[in-house]
């Protein structure tokens, strides 16, 4: 059998080329391959030829991503958003949560400029300045917190009186006896129930309730302000120390949108504005965040009841009804988040708030208590200026004086809501006893409930604001309404008041079940007694709100803690065996204020959340770098 040689040098091909061919046509080749790869990354507008080939990044080098709520229409690429304004950073709250959180929103893109280091750089302490960590080509918001100090009118603790004067020295007395029963309430919660949300005294340790969505340490934040108010140096450190230690954000529970708000959100930044330490303003920030979900509604309305983990909410949709007083107390907060961090989405949901309210129609000029986020309609025709309304008034006020008397319409939503309220609520007893009822479809229940006490105090300080021919006249029933209220305290054999009080059968400033019976360290009346002595130094506030320390003492102290009680009637406390975390926020904190100089966070700088944090009075038009107004 013959085999036919082929030369070595000289390779057989399927397509009868020759190897130095072959070379050259792969060569050729290989030039045309990086040709086309070449244009596709470097000629102008070869985008959509990117897009492609590439798969899909929501962040690109550049590019900034501002986070709107879940299910808001996802912008194109080359599309500025409306506002737009940058997400909020926060340094070293990177958990798996937050970032899947963050995935799961859909986002608008816009284009910025590169950053300079000094933007990227955040401001040392000793400039005044704080700035949040930019994200990848975001630029950072500095807020210049020395300059904001200046401006305030008073200092923050206020002058301190001469104490060779006798009276003063009495005062002095009294006020240190409230810094102790803080020291207490704050030592007895370290030792037994530190990070958790409340302390339980009789059982000697900590409880966290379901209302915050897996957040703990409730009362350390609720206490920030009191303690540094106080000057409870080595027990503001202790609460800072944990806030930045172990306040984790990474829950996955349903947390009440109001609740979260005004004690956390509120003691955050009270807590930043007090003292500039960066962790409380980006703790706040970020924690705001994780409540915009609950605002995506047809309305704008939001629920009440937010899903940290699924960002949605915890209630179904249909058939449920949100509660004026809960989406009625974000407006104060959610200014000074986008104040603090730039980011416009958080006073744009509160501004829709108002929008949507102003529009609907309002029965007799009242605003009942529960609305539905999907329709915009009143559910139930119920009217309460204490609990489910109650602090929806006074967030209207509030505004007003937060905003240096620059929001007009918050004014004008007050004065129009309060002239309603005393032609359909308000009543005098029999014997002469002014109180501020319920009102049901036209029905009018005569009862007030302890929440409703706050309501003294508010029309004080609203009066001096109101049309000349009705300053007098509200000075008066403010008076008449915290009278009303102090009855309630002085007609129980505890000195302490029930949770609601009824003014029929003859019998009246008094709870007519046990039921309605109980105290847990409520503050609203002791708050009115402050804002009242405010406006008045009438030395009767004093009296009273001594009288409220000294049953606090007798019948609320316990061996570690204080205690809410179940009967006020009775002269053997029963303990509930809870120690509220607005007892240390509030009560405590407006007892102290009204046994110090007025100058001592003067209402002058500061407005109270309805938790009792301070925030500041925008004396200045800082906040158009924020894109709004305070």
């Amino acid at each position: 059998m013959l085999v036919r040689k082929v030369p070595v040098f000289v390779p057989a091909s399927p397509w009868g080329l020759r190897l130095p061919q072959k070379f050259l046509f792969l060569l050729f080749l290989s030039g045309l391959v990086t040709l086309c790869f070449g244009a596709l990354f470097l000629l102008p507008n070869s985008s959509r030829l990117k897009r492609l080939f590439l798969a899909h990044r929501t962040q690109q080098p550049g590019l900034e991503v501002v986070a709107e709520v879940a299910g808001h229409p996802l912008a194109r690429e080359q599309e500025s958003p409306p506002n737009p304004a940058p997400a909020v950073p926060a340094p070293g709250e990177g958990d798996a949560s937050s970032q899947a959180s963050t995935r799961r929103r859909k986002v608008w893109l816009r284009r910025t400029h590169p950053t300079g280091t000094r933007e990227m750089a955040t401001v040392a302490r000793s400039s005044g300045s704080t700035a949040l960590r930019p994200q990848e080509g975001g630029i950072p918001f500095s807020f210049d917190f020395n300059a904001f100090r200046s401006r305030l009118r008073h200092p923050v603790l206020g002058t301190r009186a001469d104490e060779s004067k006798e009276p003063q020295s009495l005062v002095r007395a009294q006020r240190e006896k409230i810094k102790e029963m803080m020291q207490f309430a704050w030592q007895s919660y370290k030792l037994y129930a530190m990070g958790k949300n409340e302390l339980r005294p009789l059982t000697k340790d900590g409880y966290e309730g379901n209302m915050f969505g897996g957040l703990s340490g409730a009362t350390i934040i609720d206490s920030l302000d009191t303690l540094y108010l106080m000057e409870l140096q080595e027990e503001f450190q202790e609460a800072k120390a944990w806030v930045e230690e172990n306040f984790h954000l990474n829950v996955s529970g349903e947390a009440s949108l109001f609740e979260v708000n005004i004690r956390y959100i509120g003691g955050l930044l009270s807590a930043f504005y007090l003292t500039g330490e960066e962790v409380f303003r980006t703790k706040a920030i970020k924690l705001g965040e994780k409540l915009l979900p609950a605002f995506n509604t047809p309305t704008g309305i939001p629920k009440g009841v937010v899903n940290f983990k699924s960002g949605s909410w915890g209630w179904a949709m249909a058939g449920s009804s949100s509660i004026l007083a809960e989406f009625g107390s974000l407006h104060l907060e959610f200014l000074h988040l986008t104040e603090l961090s730039g980011n416009q989405v958080f006073a744009e949901k509160v501004r829709n708030i108002r929008k949507v309210l102003r529009k609907i129609n309002k029965p007799f000029g009242l605003y009942p208590n529960f609305l539905s986020p999907v329709s915009g309609n009143w559910m139930q025709h119920h009217v309460s200026v204490g609990g489910l309304g109650d602090s929806f008034y006074e967030y209207l006020i509030k505004s007003w004086l937060m905003s240096a008397k620059t929001d007009v319409e918050a004014k004008d939503m007050y004065y129009e809501a309060l002239e309603a309220i005393e032609t359909y609520l308000l009543n005098v007893s029999p014997g002469g006893l002014t109180y501020i009822a319920e009102w049901r479809g036209g029905i009018l229940d005569h009862k007030m409930g302890h929440l409703a006490c706050f309501s003294g105090g508010m029309i004080a300080l609203g009066a001096e604001d109101a049309k000349e021919e009705k300053r007098a006249h509200y000075r008066e029933l403010a008076a008449q309404i915290t009278k009303t209220c102090h009855e309630s305290y002085a007609r129980s054999d505890t000195k302490l008041g029930p949770e609601a009080f009824w003014f029929n059968s003859g019998r009246e400033a008094v709870a007519t079940q046990l039921s309605e019976s109980y105290y847990i360290l409520r503050p609203e009346v002791v708050e009115s007694y402050m804002y009242l002595w405010r406006q008045t130094h009438d030395p009767i506030y004093r009296e009273w709100g001594w009288e409220v320390v000294m049953a606090l003492e007798k019948y609320c102290r316990t061996e570690a803690g204080f205690s809410g009680i179940q009967d006020v009637y009775s002269s053997i406390p029963n303990h509930d065996n809870k120690q509220q975390t607005f007892f240390l926020a509030e009560t405590l904190k407006y007892l102290y204020l009204l046994f110090s100089e007025d100058d001592m966070l003067s209402l002058e700088d500061w407005v109270f959340n309805t938790e009792a944090h301070p925030l500041p009075v925008n004396h200045s038009d800082s906040s158009s770098r924020a894109g709004g107004r305070l």
